[in-house]
């Protein structure tokens, strides 16, 4: 299993890869595995502004419904459409092809706050 070094994680399984005050956030290779098939991604905050730990959207697997959780607070600049019709990319390439959304952030004193790769690791035991 993978865990960039370059990244930051959530203790609700997402990642976040910042560069300047621009984030990108999708879910970690563990989420995907625990979650299984995603079957669809649902997206509606394009253009928001949340808190951190505010609710973004909902991924669904074959068996469950997740929600996903901001990293950090900041405004919603662009989601992935190539998810909509292939969200499968999320299970194949989590930190890739498999990105989220992208966001502006507003307090960067919250990335202080979120996992290293290690640490992150430490908490799902891989």
């Amino acid at each position: 299993m993978q865990f960039p070094e370059s990244l930051k994680y959530t203790k609700d399984h997402e990642w976040i890869k910042i560069e300047g005050n621009i984030a990108t956030v999708g879910v970690t290779e563990f989420a995907q595995r625990e979650l299984g098939d995603i079957v669809f991604v649902d997206i509606s905050a394009q253009g928001k502004e949340l808190s951190a730990n505010e609710i973004f959207g909902t991924v669904e697997a074959v068996k469950t419904v997740s929600d996903l959780y901001l990293p950090v607070s900041g405004t919603i600049t662009e989601v992935n459409a190539e998810l909509e019709g292939n969200p499968e990319y999320v299970n194949q390439d989590p930190y890739g092809k498999g990105w989220m959304i992208k966001m502006t952030i507003s307090n960067p004193v919250e990335v202080n706050e979120l996992l290293e790769a290690a640490a992150y690791q430490e908490l799902t035991g891989a």
